[in-house]
């Protein structure tokens, strides 16, 4: 078993340590147990991205989103070591106390896309370079749609906006496959707004090849709760 990583019932079964001899390691000091069927080697430092593999196995479509997807693509503004990392997955879930104790998180499962096929949610995620291997994250294309999700909420909204800024070579192809297929209007006319005022992509181009999921004519309001006023044209 690689150390730096927890490890549940189902990898020991799959080496011949039943639940109760697990049990029994674990009263004996062989072995830790971080909660219900998940255990570690005793005096190990669990990483952060060895525990995400271990949930990755457990919640159908979890991977590293939004804003933390984006710095580990080198998208970073004032990231600190102690930042939220943010979750996504594509089933309601809690993060078990073992996790959240030692890393500082939230777990979002919205539905944000309509995928037109599994393709597409499928070629939005991967294994950025430099990460633990088989870890998955959103691509800067999806990890910018979950961030604008945020804002308002959980996202500051100008912190958002100097991310959006730190932007380059995002894929014009996936994204406008991902706004075509976004169901947050709000995230798909920011996207829009801040690619027209940074020139990340150009959103005239992205309009004659895609259907955007802008809603309708009229202005997208709101007002959050620091009292800051959102109001977003229908193509930025």
């Amino acid at each position: 078993m690689p150390r730096g990583r927890p490890f549940d019932v189902a990898s020991l079964t799959a080496l011949g340590v039943a639940p109760q001899l697990a049990a029994r390691y674990a009263k004996h000091g062989w072995l830790v147990r971080l909660g219900q069927g998940v255990y570690s080697f005793p005096g190990d430092e669990l990483t952060r991205d060895g525990c995400v593999l271990l949930l990755q196995q457990r919640v159908e479509g979890l991977h590293v989103g939004g804003k933390s997807a984006l710095a580990l693509h080198a998208v970073r503004h004032n990231l600190t070591v102690r930042d939220t990392l943010v979750l996504w997955g594509d089933r309601r879930f809690v993060l078990p106390e073992w996790f959240t104790s030692r890393f500082p998180s939230r777990y979002l499962s919205a539905k944000l896309f309509e995928w037109p096929d599994a393709k597409l949610a499928t070629a939005t995620l991967s294994s950025p370079a430099g990460a633990t291997d088989r870890l998955l994250a959103s691509t800067p294309e999806r990890a910018a749609l979950e961030m604008l999700y945020e804002v308002g909420t959980n996202q500051g909204m100008e912190e958002a906006r100097n991310l959006f800024e730190g932007l380059r070579n995002l894929r014009k192809d996936v994204a406008g496959q991902l706004l075509a297929a976004c169901t947050s209007v709000k995230s798909v006319r920011l996207f829009l707004t801040w690619s027209r005022q940074t020139g990340v992509l150009d959103v005239d181009t992205l309009r004659e090849h895609y259907r955007l999921r802008v809603g309708s004519e009229n202005r997208w309001m709101a007002r959050f709760k620091d009292g800051t006023l959102l109001s977003l044209k229908q193509y930025g």
